[in-house]
């Protein structure tokens, strides 16, 4: 399979970068070296998951980021300085938490499968990024952390996308100690798929993202959403949604041609319908 890079870049303006193969679109935040989740950062990026959105031949998202840093999180130099306003930063305070749950649910809402790709540090947002992204990648020098404890400030937020991930002791270990956590005890704890070493993470992610290309688009986009909808029901209303799902999708055309692609011995030609 084809791999992700090198890709031709679009023209794209600071603070983000976007990258496009066939049936793939990489972001990669582009604001070294903090990468901080900025209200500037937070805006491109969500509108570039929007228009990724909105782009027919998207079929995955790879979400990178350039420099030493994945993202150290919220911009705290940006938060401080509210602190001089009337309210004391109130407003400001949850203008950012509020733009940033957008952008972590518009992640898992992203009819695209999106793909972390991490090359570096990420604590607090940045480790809730990678944790609301569906499949995350990490080189061996990869690094997480929630470390708003030690600063008076309890990473509350990444805490909704890592308990949704981790195991519950897991996710307590990370946010009560707030201590760095290496790539593969990352992958123990469940908040990436694989560990590899950093010169063949690019090939990697991009084998992935390739495979996930393949498949009908409708196909994977219905499996996503029920994915996450069933997560949060009770098992009986759980297994009659998805018993639901699958009446729809034996209905549809991609799934009458995989299946007689299967039992013919052929390749299936998705129309994504």
């Amino acid at each position: 399979m084809a791999e992700i890079l090198p890709l031709n870049p679009e023209p794209n303006s600071h603070p983000i970068e976007v990258q496009k193969a066939p049936g793939i679109t990489r972001i990669a935040l582009s604001n070294p070296p903090a990468n901080a989740l900025s209200i500037a950062m937070m805006d491109a990026l969500s509108a570039a998951l929007g228009e990724a959105a909105d782009d027919a031949d998207c079929r995955v998202v790879v979400l990178a980021a350039n420099g030493k840093v994945f993202s150290a999180g919220h911009d705290l130099k940006e938060l401080t300085a509210h602190r001089g306003d009337e309210d004391r930063g109130r407003a400001f305070f949850e203008k950012t938490m509020r733009q940033c749950s957008g952008l972590m649910q518009q992640i898992v809402r992203h009819r695209c499968p999106v793909i972390a790709e991490v090359n570096g540090l990420a604590t607090a947002a940045g480790c809730q990024l990678v944790a609301s992204c569906d499949l995350a990648i990490a080189s061996e020098e990869a690094q997480f952390q929630t470390p708003g404890v030690n600063i008076g400030l309890f990473c509350s937020t990444p805490m909704v996308a890592l308990s949704r991930n981790l195991t519950r002791k897991h996710a307590m270990e990370m946010l009560l100690t707030g201590e760095r956590i290496d790539a593969r005890s990352a992958r123990e704890f469940g908040l990436v798929n694989r560990v590899v070493p950093p010169e063949y993470l690019g090939t990697v992610v991009g084998k992935y993202a390739t495979t996930i290309a393949s498949k009908s688009a409708m196909t994977v986009k219905t499996g996503k959403e029920a994915f996450y909808a069933q997560a949060e029901m009770g098992l009986a209303e759980a297994y009659d949604y998805a018993a639901g799902v699958m009446v729809e999708n034996m209905l549809a055309r991609d799934a009458q041609e995989g299946i007689g692609a299967f039992l013919e011995k052929r390749q299936p030609e998705w129309t994504n319908e």
